[in-house]
């Protein structure tokens, strides 16, 4: 495999993906890094089982994970940036309020995780439901019940 080709292909989905889930640029750029090079000495064990690029944000989210564990032992402080996030639209276009940062932290996972993916993510049901181990179709139900909740909770505040 191309590994620059790689690298240049799957980079920005990476980044946005864990910007997703992080709310951190620098801890994005760092993660995404980070990802590449365990990927570029486990490439020789990619199976295909799955697409590149769901190979690519496992491998991201679990360095992620461990960045936070990391973070944690360290007892530093992580940074609690207000999550940004609401209906699609809503929170895409434009001034985002406090009331939508609290909604999408209190929604319960995988909903929260799930909807994170695929606004700010950008990923597809398909790579979703894959990253889950579940169908698309369950990715798809996921994110409509995540919208549901998200929208009721705003039309009641």
């Amino acid at each position: 495999m191309d590994l620059e080709k790689i690298y240049n292909d799957y980079f920005s989905v990476v980044y946005k993906y864990i910007l997703s889930i992080s709310k951190d640029s620098l801890t994005a750029e760092e993660i995404t890094q980070e990802t590449f090079f365990k990927a570029l000495k486990k490439i020789d064990g990619f199976r295909g089982d799955c697409s590149l690029r769901v190979w690519l944000c496992q491998i991201a989210k679990n360095t992620y994970y461990d960045y936070l564990k990391q973070q944690s032992r360290l007892e530093q402080p992580i940074e609690d940036t207000e999550h940004t996030e609401s209906v699609e639209c809503d929170f895409l276009s434009g001034i985002l309020s406090k009331e939508a940062h609290r909604i999408l932290h209190n929604l319960k996972e995988p909903y929260k995780e799930v909807f994170t993916l695929r606004v700010f993510g950008e990923l597809s049901f398909s790579d979703i439901g894959e990253l889950f181990g579940k169908s698309d179709s369950w990715a798809r139900v996921t994110f409509h019940r995540a919208r549901l909740m998200i929208k009721e909770e705003m039309d009641d505040g």
